[in-house]
């Protein structure tokens, strides 16, 4: 995707309006808005993008995403539809409120582009220039630098999502084609767990939260996968291609099973394409 950079925007005129109607004492996010601007230029990151193909989706648009979703703990899915559907996080990215937003796969890659380029400056600088200039920062103190927390706590909500959406697909092709099989697997908990889209609720916010809640889907996982697995269940069903997608992003998400299930770092997550010939 090309960059070609966008002169500041401003609120559309029936954005502002129903907006300001709806929140008369204006929300955090229409505050910022009118008070601090769009914060970002896409100028500071047409460096990681190449010079022609398709228009990419305007960077200052979408690092004001990532913060808004990093601070309300939302998935890239959820953080897509409040785009789509909340009048506040339209005036703050000057949408029109008609317009239909993105898919949810452009956040994941332009964090992606983001740490690839070690853009994490770009990100940083322009909130200590402001910062300094309304005095909320003092001369020689310290200060957190490390702006990749962000966008790391946004893509393990992103890690989170996919495996629950993989494991709850994967349950619902099973109890079409084998619903007898699947009967005699599945425990009250998992229709409690799986009964509803991930992206339908908030994921849990804290860390140590998160963590758990993998390692509860990774280990449903790995007992699916060793039912379909055992000699006692009939062949075909290893064939079908959502069991192969489950058993591909669980080698991709976790470890192997020979203890505690463990949810995989980010620098030990195997490639795609070595996920076929790694042992499950």
């Amino acid at each position: 995707m090309s960059l070609h950079p966008q002169v500041l925007c401003p609120i559309p005129e029936e954005t502002a309006c129903v907006a300001r109607a709806a929140y008369p004492k204006r929300n955090v996010y229409l505050r910022i808005r009118d008070e601090l601007g769009t914060l970002y230029e896409d100028e500071s990151f047409t460096d990681l993008f190449p010079r022609c193909g398709q228009p990419a989706e305007a960077p200052w648009r979408l690092l004001l995403v990532c913060l808004m979703q990093f601070a309300e703990g939302l998935s890239d899915q959820q953080a897509a539809d409040a785009v789509r559907g909340r009048l506040d996080w339209k005036y703050m990215l000057s949408l029109e409120l008609t317009d239909p937003g993105f898919d949810a796969s452009v956040l994941c890659e332009f964090r992606q582009r983001l740490l690839e380029g070690e853009a994490e400056q770009h990100i940083l600088q322009p909130l200590l220039d402001l910062a300094i200039s309304r005095g909320w920062l003092k001369a020689r103190g310290k200060q957190r630098t490390d702006s990749t927390h962000v966008l790391g706590a946004i893509r393990a909500l992103h890690r989170l999502e996919t495996v629950g959406e993989t494991m709850r697909a994967t349950l619902n092709v099973l109890a079409t084609v084998a619903p007898e099989w699947l009967r005699t697997q599945v425990s009250a908990e998992w229709v409690d767990r799986y009964e509803k889209r991930f992206e339908g609720y908030r994921l849990p916010k804290s860390q140590a939260e998160r963590q758990q809640y993998a390692e509860v889907i990774g280990a449903d996982g790995f007992q699916l996968l060793s039912a379909i697995y055992s000699e006692t269940t009939p062949s075909w069903l290893r064939e079908v291609p959502m069991v192969q997608v489950l058993r591909q992003v669980w080698v991709q998400q976790y470890y192997a099973p020979d203890g505690p299930v463990r949810w995989r770092t980010e620098e030990d997550r195997p490639r795609s394409r070595l996920t076929n010939s790694l042992p499950l």
